[in-house]
């Protein structure tokens, strides 16, 4: 797990500060969930001080030396830069520049390669009223990502939020700043000059008037499910997306899978589902399609020379986080289903770390586990393609035999792709979609293990 330190002079004991860890390439501060150890509490190397959450992922932050915690810096629920001290270890040991872990170093690359950023989840930069960025560095203060979204939702331009005392360190505005600042605000409308309506943004939505009857529940979105909201925001005003359909037999896949699937698992000790069988039809169809392995950056298309595909996968919350399958196209059904495996389980006990949901350039999502059909996903920016497996179902087909038609019962399933037509036309769109059925109809039923 990801841990840092820095020593600071003390003429008896070594006193290590320990700072919040660099997550990833694109992860410039974190949220303090929860501190596992309190002022006077041992600590031993590597055990865990403190819980973080990133717009990625939540980890444990680990100590990187023996010694006693004398001093803490943030609360709980602060939004900490990377890098920043966060809390003091007294050790008798003697002072000595203290290494960050490999975890750290090695967290936004992978076999020496720097990863892009996560796909997913993701947040927007905020805005003002007037449609200009608000700044997470200004005036020489930083602003965390909650104080910029109140200041965007109150209509609050950046040299009226730079204008606000703050009470944190080094004069942060934190949320209680803001808010005060808020209530102040509409109390005293005269002394604040309306911001300019903006003219190429829409109006943000008006809240809706909720009765408290008793007969409603109010139930406040939680930290990832706001992140979520915002991606998929983002995503269609991004995208102008397009969904194509195809249905495919299945029947061959099915009944071989049924037939291998106890030798599968006695052969590499993995249960081996529908998934990797899709990962591995759909990284196939990319390699012949190339042009939907792509981002798009202006007017810049951007190919992707490696098959990094993503998987979205359910946590116990009903969140989704989509864990990435990088090379899929160089690994064999066994090394597929192994992976799918385990990104899927450590997806469910929040085990990921940030490297394992970043850098994905195609996202498949199965929404035949929850018993749908089909399904129009939304694209998991800046990716331009994702595909969605529905439920497979047993139904009457027609088949074309030597003897003419017969209506014979098979196994079928609907797949869907939404993609960005801005870069991905219908032909292109439409083929890509037909290919990766015909992999999964044409699989061969004698196909060994």
């Amino acid at each position: 797990m990801p841990r840092s330190g820095k020593p600071s002079s003390n003429s008896d004991m070594a006193r290590v500060e320990l700072v919040m860890p660099k997550m990833g390439e694109s992860i410039m501060e974190a949220t303090i969930l929860s501190w596992r150890k309190k002022p006077g509490d041992q600590v031993e190397l590597d055990e865990p001080v403190l819980d973080i959450a990133t717009d990625k992922v939540d980890s444990e932050v680990p100590s990187p030396v023996a010694g006693v915690l004398v001093e803490v810096l943030f609360k709980e629920n602060d939004v900490v830069p990377i890098n920043t001290p966060i809390a003091i270890i007294e050790t008798e040991a003697e002072a000595g520049q203290a290494a960050a872990s490999p975890a750290v170093s090695q967290a936004a690359a992978t076999n020496g390669k720097q990863e892009a950023p996560a796909a997913v989840p993701y947040v927007p930069e905020a805005t003002a009223g007037d449609g200009q960025p608000l700044s997470a560095q200004s005036q020489g203060r930083f602003y965390s990502p909650l104080v910029r979204t109140i200041a965007r939702e109150e209509n609050i331009a950046q040299a009226e939020l730079d204008s606000i005392p703050g009470s944190g360190q080094e004069g942060r505005v934190t949320k209680k700043d803001i808010l005060a600042y808020v209530a102040k605000r509409k109390q005293e409308p005269s002394s604040v000059p309306p911001a300019a309506p903006a003219t190429t943004a829409a109006a943000p939505p008006q809240p809706v008037a909720v009765s408290a009857d008793g007969n409603v529940e109010i139930v406040e979105m939680d930290r990832m499910r706001k992140l979520i909201a915002d991606h998929m925001v983002m995503s269609k005003h991004t995208s102008p997306h397009v969904t194509s359909f195809v249905e495919a037999d299945v029947t061959n896949l099915v009944n071989w899978r049924k037939r291998i699937k106890d030798q599968f698992k006695k052969n590499y000790g993995e249960n081996i589902t529908f998934t990797p069988i899709f990962v591995e039809a759909v990284a196939r169809a990319l390699r012949d399609y190339p042009m939907v392995n792509v981002s798009v950056d202006g007017t810049r298309i951007i190919v992707k020379k490696d098959i990094n595909i993503g998987m979205a996968a359910a946590l116990p919350s009903g969140n989704l986080i989509v864990p990435v399958i990088r090379n899929a196209d160089l690994l064999n059904l066994a090394g597929l289903t192994k992976q799918v495996n385990d990104l899927a389980a450590r997806a469910r006990q929040n085990q990921l770390k940030p490297e394992e949901i970043q850098g994905g350039t195609f996202t498949l999502t199965n929404v035949g586990t929850f018993g749908n059909v089909m399904g129009t996903p939304i694209i998991n920016q800046p990716q331009v393609a994702i595909m969605a497996t529905g439920a497979i179902r047993k139904k009457p087909a027609v088949l074309e035999t030597e003897y003419g038609d017969v209506i014979a019962v098979r196994h079928m399933m609907f797949l869907s792709l939404s993609y960005d037509h801005r870069v991905v036309d219908g032909m292109l769109g439409g083929s890509f979609l037909r290919r990766v059925a015909d992999y999964l109809e044409q699989f061969d039923a004698n196909r060994g293990i």
